[in-house]
């Protein structure tokens, strides 16, 4: 197991889908099996295709950075940035399995809006 492999795939699979392309990164990436654990997203590659496809189509102006990614075994981390119409941002950290076979197969996620005002200067990110 490559943990550096993973981590490019991870966010190679992240921002491909992200950008509009979920079927590609779908194909690319991930496994027989796809565990969704989002309780916004269905299980499964075609309701991920169908979920990322509708989020490109009502919202294609988002953006993401990537802040960091940390791997462990078979799991690896991503801290982004997302900015999104209007000017809402969002911190996520979602964290993707990997399988025998170096691909994606289950997925966990937390999203937080980033406020307007904190109570501190330190970023979230």
């Amino acid at each position: 197991m490559n943990l550096e492999d993973h981590k490019t795939k991870a966010i190679a699979f992240y921002k491909m889908a992200y950008q509009g392309n979920p079927k590609k990164a779908v194909e690319m990436y991930v496994g027989d099996e796809y565990i969704q654990h989002n309780p916004d997203v269905a299980d499964g590659t075609e309701r991920f295709i169908a979920y990322f496809e509708r989020m490109q189509k009502e919202y294609p102006d988002k953006s993401i950075e990537f802040v960091r990614c940390i791997a462990e075994g078979d799991l690896i981390a991503l801290h982004t940035h997302q900015i999104w119409p209007g000017n809402d941002q969002y911190i996520t950290m979602d964290f993707f399995r990997f399988d025998n076979n170096g691909k994606i197969c289950e997925h966990w996620d937390s999203i937080q809006q980033i406020p307007k005002n904190a109570k501190n200067p330190n970023t979230m990110y």
